[in-house]
């Protein structure tokens, strides 16, 4: 057994529990006692922190995502100055597109940008499987990070197929994603072979994520939230599941995450997840009665609050507390990723804060 296929409930083959398995942001997740809240935050890694500014300059993004020295200065970088509980690979939803070939680049203030769209059933044909020799670089980083954060986890990711479908089908980002629902309207056969394809190359990197060493997965979807309940279940759970399914037998735990998903985060957690993470637009008590039990859940402060007055900070925060104070498990984050022009200190001190007042 490898070192990320151990499960969650064992030790590995040595018979001694891995680093990161008593890690407060692991037990949480598992639904177990912990000695304080778990806090990280989406965009931890990123452009919040002049030190990230400072050694990405020069670097494209795509270009940054393929250089493991890179990725681990710039994943460790938030563990260091906000003593976060755990750390968050650094790469993009497009990477595993980009490793099989996809023409796309990520521009700045646009998002990734697809040269030409996936519409047509022979599209299919440029969608080949993933394999560990094309992300090469990803099992290099994740060996030294690991190596680096000792007994704090680091999280592998994943964009959904739903989002990945988005992005392939509308040719970057949308923001009514009129093409995409088209194709899932109008040939829902083609739909469904385009998620499947999605889910098995989804399932393939974050595969290669665990084997190296990454202690739990977090896939995003961020656009699905543009869905219904019922579009939802019917053309999109099936490929989530696939790929929840796939990772299964790793024993790692499996976040799912996308915004304005209030309306569908009992689907979320139906369609595989261990923790369902939830954004600022449904209270924490509200979001556990939707998803229902079984499952920890992971959120949820509105980003904007941190450019409030401290007090303001911990005021919302104590909300969020207060409102999580009777789940089952509860992971702190923010409600979406970190806003760009953030405060990194603020960030700092809500880690600080969280700590200190759910201390066990």
């Amino acid at each position: 057994m490898t070192r990320g296929a151990a499960r969650a409930g064992d030790t590995p083959s040595s018979g001694q529990p891995t680093k990161t398995y008593d890690s407060a942001f692991l037990k949480a997740c598992r639904r177990e006692p912990v000695p304080h809240t778990p806090v990280w935050f989406m965009r931890q890694a990123g452009r919040s922190l002049p030190e990230y500014l400072k050694v990405r300059e020069g670097t494209q993004m795509l270009e940054s995502c393929m250089q493991p020295e890179l990725v681990t200065e710039i994943t460790l970088q938030p563990v260091r100055r906000h003593k976060v509980d755990a750390a968050i690979y650094f790469s993009d939803i497009v990477v595993p597109l980009k490793a099989i070939g996809i023409d796309l680049d990520i521009k700045p203030g646009v998002g990734p940008v697809i040269a030409e769209p996936i519409r047509t059933r022979a599209d299919l044909a440029r969608l080949r499987d993933l394999t560990p020799e094309d992300v090469q670089y990803v099992t290099e980083a994740i060996g030294m990070l690991t190596g680096e954060l000792g007994q704090t986890p680091l999280i592998g990711f994943a964009g959904a197929p739903f989002t990945l479908a988005s992005y392939l089908v509308e040719g970057g980002p949308s923001r009514n994603h009129e093409h995409t629902k088209a194709l899932m309207y109008g040939d829902p056969q083609l739909w469904a072979d385009l998620l499947d394809r999605l889910a098995e190359i989804t399932s393939a990197f974050l595969k290669v994520q665990i084997e190296a060493g990454a202690s739990a997965v977090q896939l995003f979807d961020s656009w699905v939230g543009a869905l219904a309940p019922a579009d939802y279940r019917r053309s999109v759970m099936p490929a989530s599941t696939k790929v929840f399914d796939a990772v299964a037998p790793y024993g790692v735990p499996r976040i799912h995450f996308g915004v304005g998903t209030g309306e569908l985060l009992g689907l979320m957690g139906e369609a595989g997840a261990d923790v369902v993470g939830v954004d600022w637009r449904v209270p924490l008590d509200e979001a556990a009665r939707r998803v229902g039990p079984g499952k920890a859940l992971q959120g949820n402060l509105d980003p904007a609050v941190l450019f409030a007055t401290r007090e303001a900070v911990e005021t919302k925060t104590r909300e969020v507390v207060d409102a999580a104070a009777g789940l089952e498990g509860h992971v702190f984050n923010l409600g979406h990723g970190v806003l760009p022009t953030t405060d990194p200190d603020a960030l700092t001190r809500l880690v600080e804060y969280v700590h200190e007042q759910t201390a066990r």
